[in-house]
């Protein structure tokens, strides 16, 4: 299948799921003056080993040597856990960051609704927009009709396991759940830690939870409007799911950080790591040679549940400060992101796709992207992290430490639930 047949079915699972280079007119200014611009990320640049963010490095790095004299971008870096903290304690102080990137869905809607966000519509109206797939990436990036965000790549959660492993131990790659529980037994039993996961970052656990949920045929719209409870047969069932799976998880599964369970599977600890194919940067940029043994595969099937060829698709954005004193700085870089050099470097390297119509070489790309293109390839529609699929951040964040208590035993699946469906009824219907 060609690169550019493939990023139209790609585009339009990101719509049928719902979750989605000219320079804009420069304004005259003095010509010792430098516009100097910021860009907040969440990550170290300087100490990461992430070849997406050392990709982002670079385009910093090149933007820079470009427009010496003219432009300049500084970068504001953090880490994952602490970024919207971090990034709303500075809008808090009118210090907002010129340039910030942000997650679609809910998080990106608590920058939009107060106006933090800009309007990027006809930024992009000058031919911007055209290099993109289409028009379905910038799905949940629109709010009446208006874009407030630009995609970046995009990428789906999926299951990384060891080959060597899983020959040794003589587990099977598994399509159910119940060859998923096979597999890690067969695993535990050869002395093998089966699952590698973090709880300590609390989106990592829910994400398992959101796929659970949705192979169950948990259905989010009903749930929010109040037509079915929260704490109701299929969710329960979903909760009873990853509770069984968490006898397989590794002993510091709760207090590990995404970055250190993420290790346990490149650094050989485990043989399951249940991520997104984001991480196939962080893999092989710590550890180039396991590429060679690590494989792919699509989250299971439940017998008897929801299409199995649903998967969980998302796609990093940036948003531009409506405050920013040299918005065309900032929309210059921002297309600095979106242009071939950064998204050829995307896919090729970072092993994540391209949101633009780039031709790429796959063969040079990781080969852990090639399977990721063929669960897309097969995937029937495409779905967001639960966490940023509810009503409000604060909804998700409430449902992560809700899963996150009940893998620790705190509350059952029936109370973790109910104690959902409480916060609904009080802050969302």
């Amino acid at each position: 299948m060609s690169k550019k047949r493939l990023s139209v079915i790609l585009a339009a699972a990101l719509a049928a799921g719902t979750i989605a280079s000219a320079c804009a007119p420069v304004t005259a200014f003095a010509e010792d003056e430098v516009q100097e611009i910021t860009w907040m990320f969440w990550d170290d640049l300087d100490a990461t080993e992430d070849l997406i963010s050392l990709g982002y490095k670079e385009t910093i790095e090149r933007f820079n040597a470009d427009y010496e004299g003219v432009y300049h971008v500084t970068p504001i870096t953090t880490n994952l856990e602490e970024y919207y903290t971090a990034l709303n304690a500075k809008v808090d102080a009118g210090q907002t960051p010129d340039v910030f990137i942000v997650s679609p869905g809910p998080n990106l809607t608590t920058y939009v609704e107060p106006g933090v966000a800009a309007d990027l519509t006809d930024y992009l109206a000058d031919g911007w927009k055209d290099t993109f797939s289409s028009d379905a990436v910038f799905a949940q990036q629109t709010y009446d009709g208006k874009i407030y965000a630009v995609p970046l790549n995009i990428a789906a959660a999926c299951v990384f396991y060891n080959t060597e492993m899983f020959e040794d131990a003589g587990a099977e790659v598994p399509t159910t759940y119940e060859e998923l529980l096979d597999a890690c037994q067969k695993l535990q039993d050869a002395g093998y830690t089966p699952i590698t996961i973090s709880a300590g970052t609390a989106w990592c656990l829910s994400m398992l939870a959101g796929y659970l949920c949705d192979r169950e045929g948990v259905d989010l719209e009903k749930l929010a409007t109040g037509e079915e409870s929260w704490n109701n047969e299929k969710t329960v069932a979903a909760g009873e799911k990853l509770v069984e799976l968490s006898q397989y998880f590794q002993p510091t599964a709760a207090s590990d950080s995404n970055d250190v369970a993420t290790a346990g599977l490149y650094d050989e600890e485990a043989a399951i790591l249940i991520q997104g194919s984001w991480a196939i940067g962080q893999i092989n940029g710590a550890n180039p040679d396991f590429e060679d043994i690590c494989g792919v595969f699509q989250f299971p099937a439940i017998e008897g549940g929801n299409d199995p060829n649903r998967i969980i698709a998302k796609s990093d954005s940036l948003a531009m400060s409506s405050t920013t004193e040299h918005p065309e700085a900032a929309i210059a870089l921002m297309k600095y992101f979106t242009d071939d050099t950064a998204q050829k470097y995307t896919a090729e390297v970072g092993g994540k796709i391209p949101v633009t119509k780039v031709e790429y070489d796959i063969d040079a790309a990781p080969a852990e992207l090639s399977y990721v293109m063929d669960i897309f390839e097969k995937a029937s529609a495409t779905f967001g992290f639960y966490n940023e699929s509810l009503a409000t951040t604060e909804a998700g964040a409430f449902f992560d430490d809700q899963m996150v208590a009940m893998y620790l035993g705190k509350v059952t699946p029936e109370e973790a639930f109910q104690n959902i469906e409480d916060w609904y009824a009080e802050n969302v219907r």
